[in-house]
């Protein structure tokens, strides 16, 4: 059976950082594209990044562009978002799921089941 994980949220002061990990189980995450995807109240889960499956080529959201880093674990069987400069917009219930490809590029739209996810809340 297919499941995903995702831990390391928490709450955090605006210009903070944290890092969420997510993991698999029941398939290997290595062979897979991997997203990072928040929902908020009142609206659609949106993509924040994602990580291809062979060559690790990475996409971004507008939003988090230069200030988060997706990146597989060293034994490929996690995958990190690594979140810095956070702003109280980024705050949310994060999910990790498996992606689709197009022409080698990851893309937010998901393929197989969601975590329970992990809350980040951005607050002073």
């Amino acid at each position: 059976q297919v499941q995903l994980a995702e831990s390391g949220g928490g709450l955090v002061q605006p210009g903070g950082s944290l890092t969420l990990t997510c993991e698999g189980s029941g398939f290997s995450l290595a062979e897979y594209a991997v997203g990072w995807f928040r929902q908020v109240p009142g609206k659609d889960r949106e993509g924040v990044s994602c990580v291809s499956v062979s060559d690790d080529r990475t996409s971004y959201a507008d939003s988090a562009k230069g200030r988060f880093t997706v990146s597989r674990g060293s034994a490929k069987t996690t995958v990190n978002l690594q979140m810095t400069n956070l702003k109280p917009e980024d705050s949310g219930i994060y999910y990790c799921a498996q992606v689709y490809q197009r022409y080698g590029f990851c893309i937010h739209s998901a393929l197989g089941p969601w975590g329970q996810g992990t809350q980040v809340i951005v607050s002073s």
